[in-house]
């Protein structure tokens, strides 16, 4: 029987490590990093044993004369990070999440409830790597960094500098991990977002849903920390929502962010009217951005001459929102992948040069989402070809595919058996305008 053993709290693979020590052997399934570290020693070890066959014999000598074992204590977790810190120079760091992790399972443990914790953060992290994929951190990070916008809000801090987030839990020597309710809240938390990825009807009504996979497509990650807050102060006991009151939340954030996307580009400009209107959740208020509404001529003049290039994020959610601001479309999955679509060919312009002003090719009237599977080709086709792959019609005898689920770009092959100039200045108004009504219509206009 193995001596060794595991007891650190964020060890996910310490049965796969216990059964290798026990064992002497690994097997095909068992993927952890334990696993691979065995495989490699053996596989260099049968390689000296075929090249150096002599001097194998003074192998296990070598190694028990010159490798010890050093046991480092640390009465501190911030020393023993440290020390941690220097000697893993080379190897993954510990994430935020881990560390929390840590104060959790020292909370629990003194509670005589460790195993049932490392049970449910099991769970928990394997709904956050299903459901979170942050640009940087890990998926557990980015459930600690929503909640940390709930926090933030009930305790008035609106600031527009954020803290790290280790900076922000390890305050008071991580108290607010010592409450019992913040690893309760967690759960809930990431139990609310995994039905918004898995468009859980049960949950959430139609409307609600639709309204919830335009916000996927938003200019920036600052509407998940806003609906974080929402749902966090506004759930009942059962941790459900008023579909109405979230459904008139969901169309104003998305009028707001949109337009500011547009007006004051970055998600530096737009902390500082959103972190205030956390701090009204929180309170009991209606958002309603009552310090920071837009002038009507001003951002009509800023839509107008907005350059909506595909590289850049608010095209994609202005186009996003045209396609879903009618009754009539229908809910795709979240994982369905969508491109932006030119309708009038770059490259038709190139060689025929049909249109006499080149800016409107990256006009919003010349752009509609496309799910990529049709769009890859599509691209160079005329609109009268097009046709025919938009409504997944049989094409040269071939099996026909299925139609585009962009119902607008449907109403578009039935109107319409060319597209010019003329149309893309047309369809770019009524986008454009149609916008901006959206944007008064939730009071957001001076």
């Amino acid at each position: 029987m193995s001596k060794l053993n595991s007891e650190v709290a964020t060890d996910n693979d310490k049965e796969e490590f216990l059964k290798i020590l026990k064992s002497g052997e690994v097997h095909d399934e068992q993927k952890s990093n334990y696993a691979n570290n065995y495989r490699f020693f053996k596989k260099k070890i049968d390689e000296f044993i075929l090249t150096m066959p002599g001097c194998f014999a003074y192998l296990p000598n070598r190694i028990l004369k010159n490798c010890i074992f050093l046991p480092i204590e640390a009465e501190e977790q911030d020393t023993a990070l440290q020390i941690f810190s220097t000697l893993n120079d080379r190897g993954l760091p510990l994430s935020d999440a881990d560390i929390f992790k840590a104060q959790f399972y020292k909370f629990y443990g003194d509670k005589g409830e460790k195993d049932n914790f490392i049970d449910e953060w099991k769970t928990l992290e394997g709904i956050c790597i299903k459901n979170f994929h942050p640009i940087t951190g890990t998926p557990m990070d980015e459930l600690f960094a929503r909640y940390m916008y709930y926090v933030r809000a009930k305790m008035g801090i609106k600031s527009s500098t954020t803290e790290a987030l280790r900076k922000f839990y390890e305050k008071d020597n991580y108290s607010l991990l010592k409450k019992e309710e913040t690893f309760e809240n967690l759960k809930t938390l990431a139990n609310f977002w995994k039905d918004v990825a898995e468009q859980d009807v049960e949950r959430f009504s139609y409307d609600v849903l639709k309204k919830l996979f335009v916000l996927n497509y938003a200019p920036n990650g600052m509407w998940n920390y806003f609906v974080s807050v929402y749902f966090m102060h506004n759930k009942d006991k059962e941790g459900k929502l008023n579909d109405k009151q979230f459904s008139d939340f969901l169309s104003k954030i998305t009028a707001f962010i949109w337009t500011y996307a547009v007006t004051n580009p970055g998600v530096n400009a737009l902390r500082t009217p959103v972190y205030a209107e956390m701090m009204n959740i929180v309170n009991g208020k209606l958002v309603d951005f009552s310090q920071s509404k837009f002038d009507m001529d001003s951002i009509r003049i800023s839509f107008y001459n907005y350059e909506f290039k595909n590289g850049r994020p608010i095209t994609k959610s202005i186009l996003t929102w045209w396609a879903f601001n009618n009754s009539d479309q229908t809910l795709p999955k979240i994982s369905t992948v969508f491109d932006i679509e030119h309708i009038f060919p770059k490259n038709r312009q190139k060689i025929e040069k049909t249109l006499t002003d080149e800016k409107n090719l990256d006009a919003l009237g010349n752009k509609s989402l496309l799910e990529s599977r049709i769009n890859i080709r599509v691209t160079d086709y005329r609109f009268s070809d097009k046709i025919k792959y938009y409504k997944g019609e049989i094409i040269n005898k071939r099996k026909a595919k299925e139609e585009t689920q962009i119902n607008k770009l449907i109403n578009l092959t039935a109107s319409n058996t060319d597209f010019t100039e003329k149309d893309i200045e047309e369809r770019n108004k009524k986008i454009i305008e149609g916008f901006l009504y959206f944007v008064q219509k939730n009071n957001l206009i001076k």
